[in-house]
């Protein structure tokens, strides 16, 4: 029987409601338009299309895979972000939202510093924060470090599919030891922040990304305590450490800034109105 681009959108949509997905129109669009290479919108201008066998067999395929819990941006390979559109895969975190709000600071930044500017990015993942601040700020250079090899890989695609390759240096290793001896002008990263306890009761969508990017330690502020402690040896005079922060952890972590001898720290919030950033400037020398 024949079906039109409506007729398999309601559908899809039902079956993931009935098996308990959020946003069930959203994925099955998101899905459908994948499959076939469409933007949304031409799923309603050409809804009454009839599709041909094979690409309902595709996007069945995918539906059920959706009902199974596998983010959709691990269905399509791409994840938006910062208005680009990054490849990603089950060895990488799937870029959020908020994390543009990190990407976007420490972006402007460096760009108020004017000239040939530098920074790391610790726990690149697919690239997407550095590769983004590298597409908006031409004249900044970026290392990225990753201890996963097979994430790094997705971040060198990422690099490449944007043209920033050659201005970007990857490092396979923990935080910063393979930067020993390089100073930066600022030090980004969305480290892992999840407390160990709690990963069992994340949601299943989420318990599919890697746990390497999610498991923070006991508390959740291992990866903190470590970077804000060695960053002041990697920057220059004045430069910026920022960095992304989980639910209720701006206290703790703004202590860890202190301790540490920071300047002009602060606290962003997301669009929800949490406080999602944590930045602070390396004291200037007298």
């Amino acid at each position: 029987m024949k079906k039109t681009v409506a007729e398999i959108l309601k559908s899809a949509a039902t079956r993931l409601e009935v098996g308990g997905i959020d946003s069930p129109k959203f994925d099955a669009e998101i899905l459908l338009a994948h499959v076939l290479g469409w933007r949304r919108l031409s799923l309603y201008v050409d809804s009454d299309k009839i599709l041909p066998l094979e690409s309902i067999l595709r996007f069945n395929e995918l539906i059920t895979r959706r009902l199974k819990k596998i983010p959709v941006a691990y269905l399509t390979g791409t994840k938006d972000f910062m208005g680009l559109s990054f490849a990603v895969n089950e060895k990488v975190l799937i870029p959020r939202p908020e994390t543009e709000i990190l990407t976007e600071f420490a972006g402007e930044y460096l760009r108020s510093i004017g000239g040939e500017v530098n920074f790391a990015d610790l726990g690149t993942g697919s690239g997407a924060i550095a590769v983004s601040i590298l597409k908006f700020v031409k004249t900044a250079r970026a290392c990225a470090v990753d201890i996963s090899s097979e994430a790094l890989e997705v971040a060198k695609f990422n690099a490449t599919k944007f043209h920033v390759e050659d201005r970007i240096n990857f490092y396979c290793g923990d935080l910063f030891a393979p930067l020993e001896g390089q100073i930066f002008n600022a030090i980004v990263s969305n480290p892992p922040y999840i407390p160990t306890r709690e990963l069992e009761t994340l949601q299943k969508e989420v318990k599919s990304e890697p746990q390497l990017a999610l498991d923070g330690g006991e508390d959740g502020l291992s990866f903190y305590r470590r970077i804000i402690s060695d960053a002041p040896r990697f920057l220059a005079e004045g430069g910026l450490l920022a960095v992304e922060i989980g639910i209720n952890q701006a206290s703790a972590v703004k202590k860890l800034f202190e301790a540490a001898n920071f300047i002009d720290v602060e606290i962003l919030k997301d669009l929800a109105g949490i406080e999602r950033i944590l930045a602070g400037r390396k004291v200037l020398e007298v």
